[in-house]
């Protein structure tokens, strides 16, 4: 295999191509049924627990829009915190928590790494809502890989806590606003249908919105992206219209079954068994790594009961590498967590890593001064990956590589080096290591 150059600017223009719609167009017109949601098998187990009168946790996982992005105070006028404020309002405050797992800037890919670490890991968890339309969109997905991220989630959260609700959310940006069911979102949809989930589609009510009203969408985003105050109320309102449906209607919108068989994948290379290791828990050390544990909880009797997954990430070797955290007058962004990072500067600094699984990646926190590496698998071809792009001169950011997926699971032995080169814009060529990926 010839060494091979990916610029991610250029990987997300070419992916663009591979991006499509759903498979049929009845589809389609099922999305624009009704009123913006989609209720199928609805809120079973939270609608359950409310009239049990226990206490409910909800997890909002996503980007930018879902941590609160574009609202004056992220944790009382963002969409998220006005729903978690609408049901403890409707509960009891003592009855509702919630755990935002909103990180700017990731697609449904990395939020499938994250999912333990970020989500599962505040268990348990009775609601968990999933929006990643807009950012799958931007980083321009090809539509296997979207269907991957997050059908990844959901089969995750059907194995490992299956007594969880799930509601996919769908908010607005241009692209989103483009038509009623606009392509991104319908590969959403998709994956909702098949496993018979709930969605909300904000992006839909607001384009219904701006064809009726005298309201132009920079009025409610002025980037056109991240919703302003009056944005994020809207958005609340939407889904205070869906959570009065689904679990304060009259009717019960699904049956609460102690055991849910789980359809055949769409995707048979999801991210179901994906995960992150951070520096501070990676094993080291040689020797053989055990296949990962693909156990679960279909068989849990409660939400309470859940089997942890164990990424099997094993780090070999290090050669000028130590570990080290942002300082404080270091810009970052899109990271609300801890930095604590392995780092380099050296040229031809080396880190191998034995992981098993399907896939494995890497995710760097990228800025001002980073620099070029490479990677090879297998003892493979090394190919070089430059990360550089508009977003880095102005701060630190997590920025994440998923390397070829593999034919079959099963141990992969993986290579980091620095090549001591930079982009242009660059200032440095340093690498930083937040996070090692498997699936």
């Amino acid at each position: 295999m010839e060494n091979e150059q990916l610029n991610r600017k250029e990987e997300m223009a070419a992916a663009a191509v591979w991006y499509g719609s759903p498979s049929t167009e009845e589809e389609i017109k099922r999305g624009k049924e009704g009123s913006g949601f989609q209720l199928r098998g609805g809120l079973p187990y939270t609608q359950n627990k409310i009239r049990l009168k226990r206490p409910v946790r909800i997890a909002f996982l996503g980007g930018s829009i879902t941590e609160g992005a574009g609202a004056s105070q992220a944790e009382d006028t963002s969409w998220r915190a006005l729903t978690g404020q609408y049901l403890s309002e409707r509960l009891g405050g003592e009855m509702v928590s919630c755990v935002n797992a909103g990180v700017g800037g990731t697609n449904s890919v990395f939020g499938a790494h994250r999912l333990y670490e970020h989500v599962l890991s505040q268990r348990p968890i009775d609601l968990l809502f999933v929006e990643f339309s807009v950012n799958d969109g931007n980083d321009q997905l090809e539509q296997a890989e979207s269907i991957r991220g997050m059908e990844g989630i959901v089969r995750q959260m059907k194995r490992l806590s299956p007594q969880t609700d799930l509601c996919f959310v769908y908010t607005a940006s241009e692209r989103n606003l483009s038509s009623e069911m606009p392509k991104y979102i319908a590969v959403h949809e998709h994956v909702a249908e098949h496993y018979h989930l709930s969605s909300v589609n904000f992006a839909r009510k607001v384009y219904d919105l701006l064809q009726e009203e005298d309201t132009e969408w920079t009025d409610l985003a002025p980037d056109t992206y991240h919703p302003n105050d009056a944005g994020h109320a809207l958005y609340a309102e939407y889904m205070k219209e869906y959570l009065d449906r689904a679990l304060f209607g009259e009717s019960t919108i699904g049956d609460v079954k102690e055991e849910e068989a789980v359809p055949e994948p769409i995707e048979e290379s999801n991210y179901e068994y994906a995960g992150t290791r951070s520096v501070s828990n990676w094993e080291e050390g040689r020797g053989h790594l055990p296949a990962r544990r693909e156990e679960g909880g279909r068989n849990a009797s409660t939400s309470d009961v859940l089997v942890l997954p164990i990424p099997r990430i094993r780090l070999i070797s290090r050669t000028g590498w130590k570990r080290s955290k942002l300082e404080a007058n270091e810009p970052l962004m899109n990271w609300r967590y801890d930095t604590e990072h392995l780092f380099t500067e050296q040229e031809d600094a080396d880190l191998t890593f034995e992981a098993w699984g399907q896939s494995a990646g890497v995710t760097m926190l990228y800025g001002p001064d980073s620099g070029i590496f490479e990677f090879s698998i297998n003892g493979g071809t090394f190919v070089e990956v430059n990360l550089f792009d508009e977003w880095c001169p102005l701060a630190y950011r997590p920025v994440s590589v998923l390397f070829p997926i593999q034919t079959e699971r099963g141990p992969m032995t993986i290579t980091l080096r620095n090549t001591g080169r930079r982009d242009q814009r660059s200032r440095g060529t340093r690498l930083m290591i937040l996070r090692l990926l498997v699936n």
